[in-house]
C-alpha cells in the first residue's frame, strides 16, 4: 500500500473494511478484530491511527513488537489459524502498520472461547444464531443443507413405492433385489444419517415431508392485475408434498392461470401456453433444486396479468456472482 492510498483511506474514516487502532498490546483483542474480518469480506487493520483519523504513528521498536503480536494472535488465538500480511508504511508522523486480513475460506473463525465475530459497519458483533453459523459453514463447503438429518424422521417415514420407482429408473435394478438393508442403502445414497432421513431424503421420499419440514413448500398465488398489493386473487394454493409432486403441481398451477393462445393452429386444437412449458419447468425445477434450504422460508410462485415471478429463498452460493456465472462459473449448493 502506498502512503497516498493510506492517507486516502484514513481521510474516509473507519468502515466495515477498515479499522483504526492507536496501538496494539492485547493479543485477544487483536485476534477478535482478525476474526471479525475473516468471517466476512476481509479488510485492513491500521495500527498507528487514532479512531478519529489522527495519525499517531509508531516507533521502530513498536513496529517490531506489533508485527510479532499480529503473528502470535493469528496463529494461536484464531481458530482455525489465519495468515495476515503486514506492511510498515512510513509517514511524517511515524510508522503505520497496515495489517491485511483476507476473507477466510474456512469460516466460521472463532476465538479460544468458541465465539465467532463478524464486522458490522466499523464495529463488530458476536454471532449468536445457528442459521448464521450454518451459512458460514456452507460458504466454507463444510456443510450442505440437503445432507442434514431431519429430527423426528425414521425409516418408517419412507414412501417405499416412490423410492423403488426412482431406484429402478436411476440404477436400472429392482429395489427388492438389493442385498443391503434399506437403511444402509439410504445412508449410501446420502438420504439418511444416524437413523434419520436427510432433508434431501425427506423431501424426495417421505410420505408426508411437511410433517417435519413445514416451511419447505410453494406458496402460489395468481393475481388479476400486475401488482402484488392487490387485495383480490384469482387462485391460491399452498403446495405441500414431495419434491417431485411439488414440481408437477407448481408447473400446472402456472399453466392453469396463464393464457393459452391459438398461435395459427386450427380452431379445434389445444391452445399453446403464452409461456412455453419447457421454460416453466426449467425455472420451477431450478427454484426447487437450487434454493437455500438453510433458510426457513417457502418458495413464492406469483402469477400476474403480465408476468410470472418465482422467488427462491437465498442468494447466490459460495461467493458466486452474476458476472462469474456469465463466464461459465458454477457452484453446487445442494449436491
Amino acid at each position: 500500500m502506498e502512503s497516498a492510498e493510506l492517507l486516502d483511506i484514513i481521510a474516509r474514516g473507519e468502515d466495515s473494511r477498515h479499522q483504526f487502532r492507536r496501538d496494539a498490546r492485547n493479543t485477544a483483542s487483536l485476534a477478535a478484530e482478525m476474526i471479525a474480518f475473516s468471517n466476512v469480506q476481509g479488510g485492513w487493520l491500521l495500527i498507528g491511527v487514532d479512531g478519529d483519523g489522527r495519525i499517531s504513528g509508531l516507533t521502530a521498536p513498536d513496529v517490531t513488537r506489533i508485527n510479532q503480536l499480529v503473528s502470535n494472535a493469528a496463529a494461536q488465538h484464531v481458530y482455525p489459524p489465519i495468515a495476515p500480511s503486514t506492511e510498515n508504511i512510513a509517514l511524517p508522523e511515524g510508522i503505520v502498520v497496515a495489517v491485511r486480513i483476507e476473507s477466510g475460506l474456512d469460516k466460521p473463525y472463532m476465538d479460544g472461547g468458541g465465539a465467532a465475530l463478524v464486522k458490522v459497519g466499523a464495529d463488530k458483533r458476536r454471532v449468536a444464531g445457528r442459521e448464521e453459523l450454518r451459512r458460514m459453514f456452507r460458504e466454507s463447503d463444510l456443510a450442505h443443507a440437503d445432507e442434514l438429518p431431519v429430527a423426528g424422521t425414521s425409516i418408517e417415514d419412507v414412501d417405499r413405492d416412490a423410492l423403488a420407482q426412482f431406484f429402478e429408473k436411476r440404477i436400472g435394478r429392482s429395489l427388492d433385489d438389493q442385498e443391503l438393508p434399506l437403511a444402509r442403502l439410504l445412508e449410501n445414497m446420502k438420504l439418511m444419517r444416524d437413523g434419520r432421513l436427510s432433508q434431501c431424503g425427506a423431501l424426495l421420499f417421505s410420505k408426508r415431508p411437511q410433517d417435519h419440514l413445514s416451511v419447505f413448500i410453494v406458496k402460489a398465488v395468481a393475481f388479476p392485475g400486475t401488482r402484488i398489493t392487490d387485495r383480490q386473487y384469482l387462485d391460491s394454493q399452498d403446495i405441500a408434498c414431495s419434491l417431485p409432486e411439488m414440481f408437477r403441481r407448481s408447473v400446472n398451477f402456472v399453466l392453469h392461470n396463464i393464457h393459452h393462445r391459438q398461435n395459427g393452429q386450427s380452431f379445434n386444437s389445444v391452445g399453446e401456453p403464452e409461456i412455453p412449458r419447457i421454460a416453466l419447468e426449467e425455472l420451477v425445477g431450478n427454484a426447487l433444486v437450487h434454493r437455500d434450504y438453510f433458510l426457513s422460508a417457502p418458495i413464492r410462485l406469483l402469477v400476474f396479468a403480465d408476468r410470472v415471478e418465482i422467488v427462491s429463498p437465498g442468494c447466490l452460493p459460495n461467493g458466486l456472482t452474476v458476472e462469474a456465472i456469465k463466464l461459465g462459473a458454477s457452484s453446487i449448493r445442494n449436491p
